[in-house]
């Protein structure tokens, strides 16, 4: 799978946010920056994340995806 084409997956899951994806071809990081995280636990807001593609890593075309999702102001905060 392409970079494009995951990160792709993830906006038409969670419109409005933004999300950059990073990798090989098998492995992926993607940094998810959205609303929706507002008061979830780490865990929820992977979930949700992983909600998105989740046929692909079912088939196999999606192998391992690493996350990091964060609100609006947590990532400012990454400065």
């Amino acid at each position: 799978m392409e970079t494009e084409a995951v990160a792709q997956l993830i906006r038409a899951g969670l419109p409005g946010a933004e999300v950059q994806v990073t990798g090989d071809g098998e492995h992926f990081e993607a940094v998810v920056v959205s609303d929706a995280f507002e008061g979830l636990s780490l865990i929820k807001r992977e979930r949700l994340v992983m909600e998105t593609v989740r046929e692909q890593v079912a088939s196999g075309e999606l192998h391992a995806l690493s996350i990091k999702a964060r609100t609006p102001a947590q990532q400012a905060a990454q400065g």
